[in-house]
């Protein structure tokens, strides 16, 4: 559909964490590969895991071991991958490229941003103050009753940052992060350069726009700021 410029001026861009601000995969990789060299597997390659991130801890150990939560097993490796990973969470970890660039632009017009992920806020945290990041609210599913793709995260973040939902652009690499975007009335950007299976499926979400580069973010955000 085509994009079009509404009469609104934004005041915030909120971004989902994983696959979208930071680029994470590396050391999910090394953390599900290290597992499987444990249970005497092969490795797997990276592209296939980069594109199961966002799903979460869960879909990575069904991945990795063929298991689904619930059967013998799952939950002892999911709490291993989980607890490596708080061992290896920021090591490899780091902005995609574009968002340094994108940061200080905001900073520069005077916009907040923010984090709304779900991400759990104890990997978040450490992971923020470990690349000295400091966003201006942090929504992990820790802080809200309904993680995405319901709406509270949006609100919540609304709320924290002092404007309306509808004044914040938010930016995710999955259908929750653009559906929940969407039934807060925000304005959203699909993060095509994500952990997309699929890059057809982008489409389908039906974000406000869609970008391949985290560059590109600047120039969606200053066609709002002219109104």
């Amino acid at each position: 559909m085509p994009e079009q410029r509404p009469p609104i001026t934004i005041k915030a861009v909120v971004f989902d964490l994983d696959g979208t601000l930071l680029d994470t995969a590396p050391d999910f990789v090394h953390v599900l590969n290290r597992m499987r060299d444990e249970a005497n597997l092969p490795p797997l390659a990276e592209p296939v895991i980069r594109n199961t991130v966002s799903d979460g801890a869960r879909a990575l150990v069904s991945l990795g071991f063929g298991l689904t939560e619930g059967e013998p097993g799952f939950e002892p490796l999911r709490q291993r991958l989980l607890d490596l990973y708080l061992e290896h969470l920021a090591v490899q970890s780091g902005p995609f490229p574009g968002i340094p660039e994108l940061l200080d632009f905001l900073h520069s017009r005077g916009l907040a941003w923010g984090i709304a992920t779900n991400k759990p806020e104890i990997y978040t945290t450490r992971l923020l103050e470990a690349l000295q990041l400091q966003p201006d609210c942090v929504i992990c599913p820790d802080h809200v009753q309904h993680p995405k793709p319901h709406p509270e995260s949006m609100h919540l973040a609304a709320n924290l940052l002092r404007c309306k939902a509808e004044e914040i652009i938010y930016v995710g690499d999955h259908s929750r992060d653009i559906d929940c975007g969407k039934q807060a009335n925000c304005i959203t950007i699909a993060a095509a350069y994500g952990y997309i299976k699929d890059p057809h499926e982008v489409s389908a979400w039906q974000a406000s726009h869609t970008v391949d580069h985290a560059a590109q973010i600047r120039a969606i955000v200053e066609r709002y700021l002219q109104g």
